[in-house]
């Protein structure tokens, strides 16, 4: 029997346990400090065993999880390798930052466990085991950042567990990866919180910025409502690629002033025509390191019951809404009713639906 320690049963942690529970000789272990939690997870089946005590999960374990926030990862895994680990133990995270959990692992000098650092790259906008689900990681990219001195058969052994999940396996360097995810996850969330902030500013001497900041607004800038104290602790850790990266993003809005000053309207008009070039190439419909959108937006004609008539017709045809929204400002909108979805399945099926009821549907 191969048991698997999950040391953090929320979104991701909870997520990865529905992934590998009743598969065939494989034992699920779930640790949280809270004997209520502890229950939870019983009862709703996330995990085989729960237990509030670090040494039982982590000494029991084949494979062990760390789905912890990233500013108390290292501390627990110190904790952990204290522990009478069995020989052979691997242990991986689920962090969004690798190199400075992969340098801590450096420094612990156990030869008889492997460290390998993990990050999937799915998410969900709800959290807690609540939120967990086995699907949550499939046709999603699961990066893996094995150390130089990991053994392969122990990389190997991690990647066979991991094709339960249904994820797309990514082998990278640790500091490659934060690079990446810098620039592609933690650089935009900066963008989005300092941008939100800026209006938030101008609101204040004039309301119009609050009751116009609709539609395309909000749509581009909803990762400014990400977990603040999780955002904290991932900057902080990835701060010297931070901090390299808004060096480059200030030279780059520096250029747009330089553009705007000199009144050169064919800079800007290159400089949008590239960025539209290289963003038509990025793949639409694949799960990705920020969380996807399942959004469509409908044009209705405005008269009473519409909006009661269109929720009846995805009803009747079992799909679920997880929202839906009247816009006021049609700005860089299309349309007029905003449908949102918690998944690509429900959206595709809502989009049918409409289509073949004659509504005007677009993405």
């Amino acid at each position: 029997m191969t048991k698997i320690s999950i040391f953090g049963v929320g979104l991701m942690g909870g997520s990865l346990a529905l992934c590998f529970k009743g598969k065939p000789g494989l034992h699920i272990i779930g640790h949280t400090p809270d004997p209520l939690e502890a229950d939870k997870f019983l009862k709703r089946g996330v995990v085989d065993q729960a237990t509030t005590s670090i040494e039982e999960a982590a000494e029991a374990a084949d494979f062990i999880f760390l789905c912890v926030p990233v500013g108390i990862l290292e501390e627990y895994l110190h904790r952990i390798v204290q522990c009478k680990l069995k020989p052979g133990c691997i242990i991986s995270d689920v962090g969004s930052t690798k190199a400075s959990i992969t340098h801590c692992a450096d420094q612990l000098g156990r030869t008889d466990i492997h460290f390998i650092g993990g990050h999937p790259m799915a998410g969900s906008e709800r959290s807690g085991v609540e939120a967990a689900s086995s699907h949550l990681y499939e046709n999603a990219f699961y990066v893996l950042t094995p150390g130089a001195s990991t053994p392969e058969q122990a990389y190997m052994r991690l990647v066979e567990l991991l094709q339960y999940t249904k994820a797309q396996i990514v082998r990278v360097d640790a500091l490659e990866h934060d690079l990446i995810a810098g620039a592609i996850s933690h650089l935009p969330h900066i963008i989005a919180a300092a941008l939100v902030n800026q209006i938030a500013d101008y609101k204040d001497t004039n309301p119009l910025y609050e009751s116009l900041a609709a539609g395309g607004f909000r749509d581009i800038t909803r990762i400014a409502s990400s977990h603040p104290e999780m955002w904290r602790d991932i900057l902080l850790n990835n701060r010297e690629v931070m901090l390299k990266l808004l060096e480059d993003w200030n030279e780059r809005i520096h250029k747009f002033q330089t553009l705007l000053k000199e009144e050169n309207g064919q800079g800007i008009e290159d400089q949008f025509r590239r960025a539209a070039q290289f963003r038509s190439q990025l793949p639409e419909r694949r799960k990705g390191i920020i969380t996807a959108i399942y959004d469509v937006y409908v044009d209705v004609p405005d008269h009473p019951g519409i909006i009661g008539q269109i929720a009846s017709l995805l009803g009747n045809h079992r799909i679920n809404l997880s929202n839906m929204h009247i816009i006021e400002s049609r700005a860089d909108v299309p349309g007029v009713l905003r449908l949102s979805f918690r998944n690509e399945r429900e959206m595709d099926a809502a989009i049918q639906v409409l289509k073949s009821n004659q509504y005007e549907v677009r993405l």
